[in-house]
């Protein structure tokens, strides 16, 4: 279902569908960027396909962009919705509300704007959490969900101080981009350094083509907004462990409201993955598309 025109515009150039270098053969026939006014904020979605609503939420240091190899084939089945974050891409940016709670709440608002009362939902890398947030707090939203690649905040176990050198090559930005300020003096005129190097330590051996991590580079280099806006998740991750850990070391507490079976499963679910991530279930995480309910 498709908002109403005076709800959109078309965003152009750089961070948009116009702008993005190296798309899939015919993405721009089925794919349009628009910008999505929730009422708190704008939001920018790149949106095509043709089925029920899917929603993609990136991980860091991406956009909508990261999904873009994907979304052709997922618009054979699904409405693709592929959201720049609250902070990131062409998306509105204030200063505050980068804890899972309110980003969980902008997607909702999205969704709501866009006409779709319930949607699937992949969340990926820190893109998980905010996933998770949606189908906790909004479980009458979300009909499928997947998420792969991150902790979550407040249930999972901090990773500890001191790690071999491969992993903290991996994770050292975990505390660094939480910094309130020191990180956006360090990074700025230097993204190219330190986003090169995220890139290059999270991809391992398959690493991401040049031209793509030069694309993301340059958005972030080109807003210090945007810059600013790829850190505050980071910074507001106290105020998500201070909402999120009653849930988890109380498994009937719930964050969407009192007795909800589907939040239950939900949390249990998240302990699952978490488990997994540390080796302790050999047959769980495993990214799957399913009801939420089942």
């Amino acid at each position: 279902m498709l908002m109403s025109s005076s709800a959109a515009t078309t965003p152009e150039g750089p961070g948009s569908v116009s702008g993005a270098p190296n798309l899939p053969a015919g993405f721009t026939d089925t794919f349009t960027s628009r910008y999505v006014d929730t009422g708190e904020l704008r939001l920018h979605a790149v949106i095509g396909g043709d089925g029920p609503p899917l929603l993609l939420v990136h991980g860091w240091p991406q956009t909508w962009y990261a999904w873009r190899m994907l979304m052709p084939a997922l618009a054979r089945d699904f409405s693709v919705v592929a959201v720049d974050q609250r902070g990131i891409g062409l998306s509105g940016k204030p200063r505050d509300g980068y804890d899972t709670a309110t980003l969980a709440n902008d997607l909702v608002a999205l969704m709501d704007a866009l006409g779709h009362r319930r949607f699937a939902l992949y969340g990926t890398d820190v893109g998980m959490p905010i996933a998770y947030a949606v189908a906790a707090d909004h479980p009458d939203r979300v009909d499928r969900l997947v998420v792969s690649e991150a902790p979550l905040p407040g249930i999972s176990p901090s990773p500890p101080l001191f790690l071999p050198p491969l992993l903290n090559e991996r994770l050292w930005h975990l505390a660094f981009n939480q910094l309130p300020k020191v990180n956006e003096q360090l990074v700025t005129g230097r993204e190219e350094i330190f986003f090169g190097a995220e890139f290059a330590a999270s991809a391992g051996t398959n690493k991401l083509p040049a031209d793509a991590v030069r694309y993301y580079i340059e958005t972030l280099a080109a807003d210090p907004d945007h810059l600013r806006g790829s850190f505050e998740f980071y910074r507001a991750i106290p105020a998500t462990n201070h909402r999120a850990e009653p849930a988890a070391q109380d498994p009937a507490a719930d964050p969407a409201g009192a007795g909800d079976r589907r939040s239950g499963k939900l949390r249990r679910r998240g302990r699952e993955h978490d488990e997994a991530r540390r080796g302790r279930r050999a047959d769980a995480g495993h990214p799957r598309l399913r009801p939420l309910g089942r």
